[in-house]
């Protein structure tokens, strides 16, 4: 309730809650809500010359090139990004947060190991990778997610092994171990819980990135495929008509575009709330 209402009292953090909260809902209730299945291609869904047709009339948003109703398939191509997004991120964030404690907390051989293969991965440009992945495995949806979560991984751990290089040394913990208490209790019931706001951060961030990443790579073909929609792969179908049918351009980027500038939004409110030492900064 705390953080809560911190971020009210911020109007970019409130801004970023209510368009997270609405897109969350509108897709969670997509199927009752959606004008029409986001596959039906409709008798009246083109022009008489075979062009899309614009927002109005029974069609909120307009038609896309195939005659399927453009708002029914962005809510349902919501559901898709956002589980990405949130599968993917909280996969990306278990990997970090794993590594980066094991690492810091063993440090010698073992730790450097682990950090100097989380620099291999950072060498590569994390896009270039996702394509190769996924252009190697066979594109689904949940593939995706695995594939954008093998990719985000190594932020959280460098964060996260620089912390927990930071909470080995204090006191309470050198206290706890001398009272002869083990790893095990020393990593979960004392370093893990300091880094749960750390955690919550890259969490929410990452989800901006995700959604991001996903759009890029259903746009290059190589992410979600047709017929399930994803706002990524609603552009790449329509991008030649970028001229004749801008909307089906226009709207499904200026969705990605907002909903990741509101993730961002929410996760900088959280960590200005939740990390001390961002406290009183303007």
């Amino acid at each position: 309730m705390h953080v809560l209402k911190q971020m009210i009292r911020q109007p970019t953090a409130l801004f970023g809650v209510i368009v997270v909260t609405l897109v969350i809902g509108l897709a969670i209730a997509a199927p009752w809500i959606a004008p029409f299945s986001p596959d039906e291609q409709m008798f009246d869904g083109l022009s008489l010359e075979g062009a899309p047709l614009p927002p109005g009339g029974p069609y909120l948003l307009g038609t896309d090139t195939l005659g399927r109703d453009l708002f029914s398939r962005l809510l349902f191509g919501a559901r898709t990004s956002l589980i990405i997004g949130l599968v993917a991120n909280s996969i990306a964030v278990a990997i970090g947060l794993l590594v980066g404690i094991v690492a810091g907390y063993l440090r010698g051989l073992p730790g450097n190991i682990l950090m100097r293969f989380t620099d291999l991965m950072m060498a590569f440009p994390a896009l270039l990778l996702a394509i190769v992945l996924a252009a190697l495995l066979k594109p689904s949806l949940w593939i995706v997610a695995m594939v954008i979560a093998l990719v985000n991984w190594v932020q959280v751990a460098r964060i996260v092994y620089t912390e927990t290089r930071g909470l080995v040394e204090r006191d309470f913990i050198m206290a706890e171990r001398s009272l002869g208490a083990g790893h095990m209790r020393v990593l979960f019931m004392h370093i893990l819980p300091h880094l749960m706001p750390t955690a919550i951060v890259w969490g929410t961030l990452g989800i901006a990135t995700t959604v991001l990443l996903e759009a890029t790579l259903s746009f290059l073909g190589v992410g979600v495929q047709p017929p399930q929609p994803s706002w990524g792969n609603i552009i790449f179908e329509s991008q030649s008509y970028f001229q004749a049918a801008p909307w089906l351009v226009f709207i499904p980027g200026a969705i990605i575009l907002l909903t990741a500038l509101s993730f961002n939004l929410v996760g900088d409110a959280l960590r200005d709330i939740l990390d001390p030492t961002q406290r009183g900064r303007g």
